[in-house]
């Protein structure tokens, strides 16, 4: 073990742990500007009702998602210094961006809306939501741009005297067409955890409390969130099937290591199970899909697809001598995790809408099992996804440009990297524990109670008056 693994693992860890994060967040700011835009429109209690509760979740864990985002930029300039020399003229600009208008739009007017309740006209209040939701998503793109920069480097020159990869043209980096599709795949994934959290609380209250006023409220939830989910489902592997042909033209190893294709074929058979060698250069035993994989790669069913022995020895020839191959195990499993937690999320759905037909009310303890695991199924297909990104790239930071191992920063030493990696494990556990109970807390609690108090009187002392506040 050395810094370059340490530090690898410390980036991995808390890029993931971030992650599960990010797309509620995304995800949920939308879902509540729906809400309360219906409120707005009908005059409808139970969509106010649902806005105030789904509404608090979704701070709970967008100040979450801003502690632990924190720790990227820090990894950068300690554990990576060579890498941020490397690209930060490329980074600079989209990250900027995305603090000083996508954040600044998504900090101010979450404010606004937090304590404009009862305060701001309810037009003005309703457009802050909306204002809020729309920063989350463009910095959503902003840093996806940034990240699609080490996939497919675009708009760039490198300086022959400083060896920097210098900026050329930001339009490029911005209409990288990596970018173009990461991003309505990153949404629609983030949509999926956001539905999947809107249902499995609602169909909680729901089936545990029958005879509720509010029931109506909760099935109208559990019902907005299983379309949504079953939505998003759909959009995930329209845009997933784009970015497997794009991904397929700026990244084929990746490709092939996702299927296990050790040679090249045409047509390529999409691989259902296959067993390599220990070494990683050949495959044992398969079972295989015939011209599905050409398909999905090239769009047409008798595509070439590249192979990862084929591809290593292109890129020897290319770049020197190396491996040029990922782990073979993680890009294969992560790829078929991601696919099959996200289809498994829309599978649960499906079955929420289907027990509710005819305005029944569902009562199987298996069904309200499931809906309990269902926000996990799609964090973990957004979290496989990224390992898959990720690690399906190795062993370059910046694809054909700089490896993994010459980004790190050659003055930090183990220890020092072991330590702040114990620092932050530490400290993102007690993260999840606090995250973890205060969403269970405020979600067992139901929707706020909208019956109005009894007037104050005013002949009292201020000191007995009840404080308030205003969310």
């Amino acid at each position: 073990m050395d810094a370059l693994d340490v530090a690898r693992w410390q980036f991995g860890v808390t890029t993931v742990y971030h992650f599960l994060f990010v797309p509620l967040t995304i995800g949920l700011s939308m879902l509540v500007a729906i809400l309360q835009t219906l409120w707005h429109r009908t005059g409808n209690e139970r969509y106010l009702k649902l806005t105030k509760f789904y509404g608090k979740l979704f701070l709970i864990n967008f100040a979450m998602g801003v502690v632990t985002g924190i720790v990227q930029e820090f990894q950068f300039g300690m554990n990576w210094s060579d890498y941020s020399r490397f690209v930060g003229d490329i980074f600079g600009a989209p990250l900027a961006i995305e603090a000083l208008v996508a954040f600044f739009l998504e900090s101010t007017f979450i404010g606004l809306w937090i304590f404009g309740w009862d305060r701001l006209p309810k037009r003005a209040h309703l457009a802050s939501i909306w204002i809020a939701a729309i920063g989350t998503n463009l910095s959503a793109y902003f840093i996806l741009a940034a990240n699609s920069f080490m996939q497919n480097p675009v708009g760039y020159r490198i300086n022959p005297d400083t060896g920097r990869a210098e900026l050329t043209d930001f339009v490029a980096v911005l209409t990288n067409k990596v970018a173009l599709i990461t991003f309505p795949h990153t949404l629609a994934g983030s949509f999926l955890v956001a539905g999947s959290l809107v249902v499995t609380v609602g169909l909680w209250h729901m089936m545990r409390n029958r005879d509720s006023a509010d029931t109506g409220a909760y099935r109208f939830a559990t019902k907005f969130g299983s379309w949504v989910v079953l939505v998003s489902a759909t959009l995930v592997v329209i845009t997933g099937d784009i970015q497997g042909k794009i991904m397929t033209q700026v990244q084929p190893m990746k490709m092939a290591a996702a299927e296990g294709l050790y040679t090249t074929e045409s047509p390529a058979s999409f691989s259902v199970l296959t067993v390599g060698s220990l070494d990683g250069s050949r495959e044992l035993f398969a079972i295989k899909i015939p011209y599905l994989l050409s398909y999905l790669g090239t769009g047409d069913p008798n595509g070439t697809v590249h192979g990862i022995n084929d591809l290593q020895a292109q890129y020897a020839s290319q770049y020197g001598a190396g491996s040029y191959t990922p782990i073979i195990p993680v890009t294969y499993w992560s790829f078929r995790f991601m696919i099959a937690f996200g289809l498994a999320a829309a599978a649960i759905a499906l079955l929420v809408l289907w027990s509710q037909r005819k305005g029944r009310t569902p009562t199987s303890r298996w069904l309200l099992r499931a809906g309990l695991v269902m926000p996990v199924l799609p964090l973990l297909a957004n979290s496989f996804g990224w390992i898959f990104t990720e690690m399906g790239r190795q062993p370059w930071i910046v694809f054909g440009e700089m490896l993994t191992r010459d980004g790190v920063s050659r003055s930090v030493s183990l220890t020092e990297v072991l330590t702040s990696f114990t620092a932050f494990t530490l400290i993102y556990a007690t993260l999840a524990v606090i995250e973890f109970k205060l969403l269970v807390r405020y979600a067992r609690a139901g929707v706020p109670d909208r019956t109005p108090h009894p007037a104050i009187d005013d002949s009292h002392d201020d000191a007995e008056r009840p404080l308030a506040f205003a969310y």
